[in-house]
């Protein structure tokens, strides 16, 4: 069993008929599959709007007509079971394992992915982690992103791990392709918090908590930047809300990016590669970490995956057929 949080997003008018009734009690009426002690406490933390003022005391009153939004995160149990799913191991001892994780694998259970996920994988590989909360997962890749991560098989390995990951001592490397001519590397430092209107989404916000994204460019292409990144923080969409914020999305990241975006003279070919490409062009290439039991400093690489290669493929062709790189 596992808690996980979801994102809870409701809005509604209030009817004419609840003239003079408090606001606990109205939504109480509004929303009847939460309980009225769970409302009460979203207006009392400041996550329930009216008109798009929050209001954080439950007994006002209303006049009919207010529109009420509630942006809330709920924590539920969740029992997770063992389930056969392969796992590309890349090292695994008495206290950590390191996964090559592929695209379209959730790591934890959640809203619309209940089974068939990282997690269920490793209860089954090796049974014991259900003693180790989130089954020894310390980080996380998101679906689409491929890649390496580090799992604890114990409580002791997974506070060290958790240490120097808050110490920013673990070393995680990415490679990505974005959108547009990045002309050298550089640093994003933007606090990232959730997004005020898309609340699966993240945002640059200077209230969030701090990020630090550096980036150094691999390989320029006519419209395109193939680009080595390395995290000091570990936010949530961390990598492409950083990218995003300076211009530069990752290719094929639909809910950042938007539509595909595509160069001039751009062949048939190259368009159906950019179209095809159904994820964020995003790779953990490489993890180095303290191990939490001998000390010794490891490192481990991962190839890039077969449709990341078959991208700058693409693009190579698309540089070789139409030359320099042009402005968008």
């Amino acid at each position: 069993m596992s808690q996980q949080v979801n994102l809870i997003s409701l809005n509604a008018i209030v009817p004419d008929e609840h003239y003079d009734t408090r606001l606990d009690q109205s939504i109480a009426r509004l929303f009847p599959e939460y309980s009225r002690s769970k409302l009460k406490d979203w207006i009392l933390s400041g996550q329930v709007t009216v008109n798009s003022e929050v209001i954080t005391t439950p007994r006002v009153k209303l006049k009919g007509g207010e529109v009420i939004d509630i942006k809330a995160e709920q924590e539920v149990q969740v029992f997770n079971e063992a389930q056969d799913i392969d796992l590309n191991i890349v090292y695994e001892d008495d206290d950590i394992i390191i996964i090559n994780k592929p695209a379209d694998l959730v790591v934890h259970p959640g809203a619309g992915n209940p089974s068939g996920t990282l997690l269920n994988a490793l209860l089954n590989h090796y049974p014991a982690i259900e003693n180790v909360p989130r089954a020894g997962i310390v980080h996380r890749l998101d679906k689409d992103t491929t890649g390496l991560m580090v799992v604890a098989k114990n409580i002791t390995a997974q506070t060290h791990l958790v240490n120097q990951l808050q110490a920013r001592e673990m070393g995680r490397e990415y490679e990505a392709v974005v959108f547009g001519n990045l002309i050298a590397g550089g640093i994003v430092d933007e606090n990232i918090g959730r997004h005020a209107t898309k609340r699966t989404l993240m945002a640059v916000d200077p209230m969030g908590k701090p990020a630090v994204t550096h980036f150094r460019v691999k390989r320029k292409f006519r419209s395109h930047t193939h680009v080595r990144l390395k995290l000091e923080t570990g936010r949530t969409h961390q990598i492409r809300v950083h990218m995003t914020h300076i211009k530069h999305p990752l290719v094929g990241d639909l809910q950042y990016a938007g539509r595909v975006r595509l160069p001039k003279g751009a062949s048939h070919e190259f368009i159906d590669a950019l179209r095809g490409f159904k994820r964020q062009a995003l790779h953990a290439i490489q993890l180095t970490l303290t191990h939490p039991s001998t000390g010794e400093v490891m490192s481990w690489k991962a190839p890039l995956p077969q449709d990341f290669v078959e991208l700058l493929e693409a693009m190579d062709a698309d540089l070789n057929l139409n030359g320099m790189p042009d402005q968008w």
